[in-house]
């Protein structure tokens, strides 16, 4: 019997300091998060972090909580229900971090009888703390918990012709270079380490503007800033964007280590101080489900930050969500595979 493992990041039950505090202890003990020796690990996450980030963090999960819950986690379930509704085979969903785990969302599956499962980790690129660590995850659970299931793993799609058409109709809804004069594609950052880390050939990544151009698919398949890079140029061209018109950014960075260039909120600064990009939309491509970094760090944060800075218009595009070309499109993955699985 079919099934579909649906997979996302996570989100603490509540956004009490506690919960908060719970749900950074795994996520930062990641070793594909924060990829240092362990015992540094140790240090830095329990020593330090987890005495100061948790308050912080916990007051803005309360800025963005819904009455129904996390909004990551709610609108993966409205994904899940509305996928499940086009589908003749059981959707299960979990979460990589918290108590909607990735074992639960398996032990429900094989309770049904599913022996096969499409695991669709809901990371558009690939990234060592994303896509890699879910895939890593369920393979070692699978293999530990759950011998009878086998696993078909989709791959990263950011480049897929049909999730570009949906990402950028979605801009589309809202933005017009009419009505702005900019459109910044915000990703979620990562250290430039992890670049290096990830690149199989361990030569061709260098972050120096040229080698994202360069065609080389093994690194490539692998290289988190060429895929993001990838998809705005896709995205613009379906578009038909204006070079100048829009740019790349990347935010959420932690720590003192360099991470992706330029930062989404240096951006916001410089754009806001300059006559020509006074009208500013803010598109978030490496998320699926609106969340904290997409709705405090962006939508408020960024929208404050820019209009404090001397911007005019400020407009965060959500992310595609549940909308139903999406869901279409994630239901003919699914049956594409069912008739060859």
């Amino acid at each position: 019997m079919k099934g579909v493992l649906l997979i996302n990041l996570g989100s603490p039950d509540s956004p009490t300091k506690k919960d908060v505090k719970t749900y950074l202890d795994e996520f930062l003990m990641d070793e594909r998060v924060l990829d240092v020796a362990y015992w540094k690990r140790y240090v830095l996450v329990k020593g330090i972090i987890l005495n100061t980030r948790p308050k912080k963090s916990a007051a803005a999960y309360q800025k963005i909580w819904w009455d129904e819950g996390s909004p990551l986690v709610v609108l993966s379930e409205r994904f899940q229900e509305k996928l499940q509704s086009k589908l003749d085979v059981p959707v299960a969903l979990g979460m990589r971090y918290g108590s909607m785990s990735i074992e639960k969302a398996l032990e429900e599956l094989s309770q049904k009888g599913v022996t096969d499962v499409y695991v669709l980790p809901l990371y558009p690129h690939y990234a060592m703390s994303s896509y890699e660590t879910v895939v890593v995850k369920t393979e070692e659970l699978v293999a530990e918990k759950f011998p009878e299931i086998n696993l078909n793993i989709q791959s990263v799609f950011y480049k897929d012709p049909n999730y570009i058409k949906v990402l950028a109709k979605s801009i589309s809804d809202i933005y017009s270079p009419e009505d702005f004069d900019h459109l910044l594609f915000s990703y979620h950052g990562i250290p430039e380490r992890h670049i290096y880390k990830t690149d199989p050939t361990k030569k061709h990544c260098q972050i120096d503007g040229k080698c994202c151009n360069a065609s080389m698919p093994e690194a490539q398949d692998r290289c988190y800033r060429h895929q993001c890079l990838e998809t705005t140029k896709l995205v613009a061209a379906e578009l038909g964007l204006e070079e100048g018109k829009y740019s790349n950014s990347f935010q959420s960075r932690l720590l003192r280590d360099p991470w992706l260039k330029p930062y989404t909120d240096f951006e916001l600064e410089k754009f806001a101080k300059d006559d020509s990009k006074k009208k500013l939309a803010v598109v978030t491509p490496a998320f699926v489900s609106d969340c904290l970094e997409t709705l405090e760090e962006i939508a408020m944060e960024g929208k404050e930050e820019f209009l404090e800075a001397g911007g005019d218009k400020f407009e965060h595009i959500p992310c595609i969500n549940t909308r139903e070309d999406w869901v279409d499109l994630v239901a003919n993955w699914v049956q594409d595979w069912q008739k060859t699985a």
